[in-house]
C-alpha cells in the first residue's frame, strides 16, 4: 500500500489524488449555519472535512430537526450509498456547524479507490462506527426534556470529539456561539446564555474567545445525574 496512505490523514491523501486533471476534486468553503446539502438532494459527491465542524441532522414533517452527529476534521461523510450499494437521496441535513472547508470527489471515484486501497474500506468503516456511537449519544441527549441536563450532555460530547488537553481541564477546540448550541440542542440562544452562566458561576467551565474549557469532566457529568 501507498506509504502516503499510512500517514495521520491517509483518507485526505486519497481524496486529493482522486480523478483526473479533468475533474479533480474540489475544494468547498461554508460559513457558519450554511447548508452543504439538504435530505432528497441527489447523492452525487462524497465529502472529506478539512476543517472545522459539520452537523447532520434529521428532518421531520413536522418540521422539528434533530441533531444526529456533529462531525469533526478527517471525517468523511456523504457515503451512504457506498455503505448499501445503491444509489440514493440524501438522508441527512448537512450543515456547518462553524466556517468549514470540504473536499469533494465524485461517488464514482472514491468507489474505485476503495477497490485499489481495501485498507480505506476498514478506515471508513472505524469513522462510520465512532459516528454511530455519537448518534447514540446525541439521541441520549435530546431525550433529556430539562435542557440543563441536555447542555451538560451536550459539553460532554464535545470533550469527548473536539477536547484537547488544557492546563485547566478539557478544552472543546471549537469556537462556539450561544446560537449554535442552540441549535444543536433544541433550545434557544437565551436559555443557553444563562445556563452557561450558571456553570460558570460554578466554576465548571470557562470561556475564552467562545472556546468552552470543562474543567472536570467528571465532576459535570454529575451535575444532573
Amino acid at each position: 500500500m501507498d506509504q502516503s496512505l499510512t500517514q495521520d490523514r491517509p483518507l485526505a491523501a486519497v481524496f486529493r489524488r482522486l480523478g483526473s486533471e479533468l475533474m479533480p476534486p474540489v475544494v468547498e468553503t461554508f460559513d457558519r449555519s450554511k447548508t452543504i446539502f439538504f435530505p432528497g438532494d441527489p447523492a452525487e459527491r462524497v465529502y472529506f472535512l478539512l476543517k472545522g465542524a459539520v452537523k447532520l441532522s434529521r428532518v421531520y414533517e413536522a418540521g422539528e430537526e434533530i441533531t444526529v452527529a456533529l462531525l469533526r476534521e478527517n471525517s468523511v461523510f456523504g457515503v451512504l450509498s457506498l455503505v448499501t450499494g445503491q444509489r440514493s437521496d440524501r438522508f441527512y441535513h448537512a450543515v456547518a456547524f462553524t466556517p468549514v472547508e470540504l473536499l469533494s470527489a465524485p461517488i464514482e471515484q472514491v468507489e474505485q479507490a476503495l477497490k485499489e486501497h481495501p485498507d480505506l474500506s476498514l478506515l471508513m468503516l472505524q469513522g462510520l462506527s465512532s459516528r454511530i456511537l455519537q448518534t447514540e449519544m446525541m439521541i441520549e441527549t435530546l431525550a433529556h426534556r430539562d435542557m440543563g441536563s441536555r447542555l451538560v450532555s451536550f459539553l460532554l460530547i464535545l470533550c469527548r470529539d473536539f477536547g484537547v488537553p488544557a492546563p485547566d481541564g478539557i478544552r472543546i477546540d471549537l469556537k462556539l456561539s450561544h446560537q449554535a448550541i442552540a441549535e444543536a440542542i433544541g433550545s434557544t440562544r437565551v436559555t443557553v446564555t444563562r445556563l452557561l452562566g450558571d456553570l460558570r458561576e460554578g466554576n465548571m467551565i470557562s470561556i475564552t474567545k467562545k472556546k468552552i474549557t470543562v474543567h472536570n469532566p467528571v465532576a459535570l457529568s454529575q451535575q444532573f445525574t
